[in-house]
């Protein structure tokens, strides 16, 4: 979903002619992509032995 979103922002961004609104939307789908990929993140973290959260890297 992530690669999907960053060749549709890519995209967006680049039309001068973008509205508000298809700004809002990618906005909130992108914030919908990196929201997953941090729950993944830091679930894979907590899984490393030997880690704990500061030394994870994880964002919180």
């Amino acid at each position: 979903m992530g690669s999907e979103l960053l060749g549709h922002a890519d995209a967006l961004l680049g039309n001068p002619k973008a509205g508000a609104g298809e700004l809002r939307f990618l906005a909130n789908r992108l914030v919908e992509a990196l929201r997953d990929a941090l729950r993944v993140a830091d679930s894979r973290g907590r899984r490393l032995p030997g880690l704990d959260e500061d030394e994870s890297g994880a964002f919180g």
